[in-house]
C-alpha cells in the first residue's frame, strides 16, 4: 500500500472490517457515516484496489482488503504501544483517566470515591464509561476497568478491591399478593421470578435462584439489571440484586441460601501501571470500595432491608 495513505482512512477501513458496516463502524469510532463512507472512498481511490464488497450482509473483505486488513492491524499495534509507553512515562497528576465499569456498578461509591479524589487532584478529570461492554485496555479503549471477576490476559494487571453480595428481593406489594410460602421451602411454587435471558452461566447468582424454585413461573427475563430492579420495584415478581442495587429502593429482602458472590476487580494495562494519576484513581477507587464492603455485603447497619426485617418471609 502506498507510503501516503492518511492513518484516519486506515484506522477507519479497520473499524468498517470489524463491524461489518459503515454505521456501526462510525458509532465505533464517535464519526458520522457519511466521514467512514468518504474515508474508505479515498483510501480506496489511493491504493487503487477495492477492499470491501458490499452483500446482504454488509460489508466483506476482499481479497486484497484481507491482505490489508492484516498489515493495518500491525500498524495498530505498534502504535498502541507506542502510546501506552508514552503514557507510562506521564508523571504528572493532571490530565484524563478513562475509567470503565458495567453500567448499574454502585454509583453512590462511584462517585464519592472521584468527589474525593477531585479535592485532592484537581487536575484529574475522570471520563467514566458505564457500557455492559468490555472495552480493550490494550487498545486504550480505557485507562482503568472495574470488573466483577479476575482479569484475564498476560498484559493486564487486576487488584482485587472487594466482593459483591446478592440477594432475593421483592416488593411489598408482590408479597403482600403472594401468600405462597417464599423460598426455600416451597421450592418456588406460587411464585414469579425475574430472570436473565442469559443462560449460559454468566449469572451464577441467578442460576442459583432458578435451580431454588423449580416450580416457580417465570415474570420476565432481561439482561438488564436496572429493568431487574424496576420490575422487582413494579411487583413482577423476585429478583436477584446485588445488595448495593436496592439501597433506598424500598424492597424486602428475603431469608435464603447464600448465593453466589463476584470479586471486584481495577484492571489496567501493564503498561501504564505507573502512570501517577492513573494510580491515583485506582487507589481512590480501592479504598472507597473497601470502606463499602458492608454495603456491599448487605450488613449495611443504615439499612432495614435485611432478613430479620422481612417478618419471618423465608422458609421454616
Amino acid at each position: 500500500m502506498e507510503a501516503d495513505l492518511e492513518w484516519d482512512d486506515l484506522r477507519s477501513f479497520l473499524a468498517i472490517a470489524r463491524e461489518g458496516t459503515l454505521s456501526a463502524a462510525a458509532r465505533r469510532l464517535g464519526v458520522r457515516q457519511s466521514t467512514m463512507g468518504r474515508r474508505l472512498a479515498a483510501l480506496e481511490a489511493k491504493a487503487g484496489v477495492r477492499l470491501l464488497d458490499r452483500t446482504p450482509r454488509g460489508l466483506r473483505l476482499t481479497a486484497a482488503g484481507e491482505a490489508a486488513r492484516a498489515e493495518v492491524e500491525r500498524m495498530e499495534h505498534a502504535a498502541q504501544a507506542a502510546e501506552r509507553a508514552v503514557s507510562g512515562r506521564d508523571v504528572r497528576l493532571e490530565g484524563t483517566v478513562r475509567l470503565t465499569t458495567v453500567s448499574d456498578f454502585a454509583p453512590s461509591v462511584l462517585v464519592t470515591a472521584l468527589a474525593k479524589l477531585a479535592t485532592r487532584y484537581p487536575g484529574i478529570v475522570v471520563e467514566l464509561i458505564a457500557d455492559d461492554r468490555t472495552l480493550s485496555l490494550a487498545a486504550r479503549e480505557a485507562d482503568l476497568a472495574i470488573r466483577l471477576a479476575r482479569p484475564r490476559g498476560k498484559s493486564l494487571r487486576g487488584r482485587r478491591a472487594g466482593v459483591v453480595s446478592f440477594g432475593l428481593y421483592a416488593s411489598a406489594g408482590y408479597l403482600a399478593a403472594h401468600s405462597a410460602p417464599a423460598l426455600p421451602g416451597s421450592q418456588g411454587e406460587g411464585h414469579r421470578l425475574i430472570l436473565s435471558r442469559d443462560e449460559t452461566g454468566v449469572y451464577a447468582e441467578i442460576d442459583a435462584l432458578t435451580e431454588m424454585a423449580p416450580k416457580a413461573a417465570v415474570a420476565l427475563r432481561t439482561d438488564s439489571r436496572a429493568a431487574q430492579l424496576a420490575a422487582a420495584r413494579a411487583g413482577l415478581g423476585i429478583a436477584v440484586l446485588g445488595h448495593h442495587v436496592v439501597a433506598g429502593e424500598g424492597l424486602i429482602r428475603l431469608d435464603s441460601p447464600p448465593l453466589p458472590v463476584r470479586e471486584i476487580w481495577l484492571v489496567q494495562h501493564e503498561d501504564t501501571r505507573d502512570v501517577p494519576r492513573i494510580r491515583a484513581v485506582a487507589d481512590a477507587l480501592a479504598a472507597a470500595m473497601h470502606a463499602a464492603a458492608p454495603l456491599f455485603a448487605g450488613n449495611d447497619p443504615a439499612r432495614s432491608d435485611n432478613p430479620a426485617a422481612a417478618g419471618g418471609l423465608g422458609g421454616p
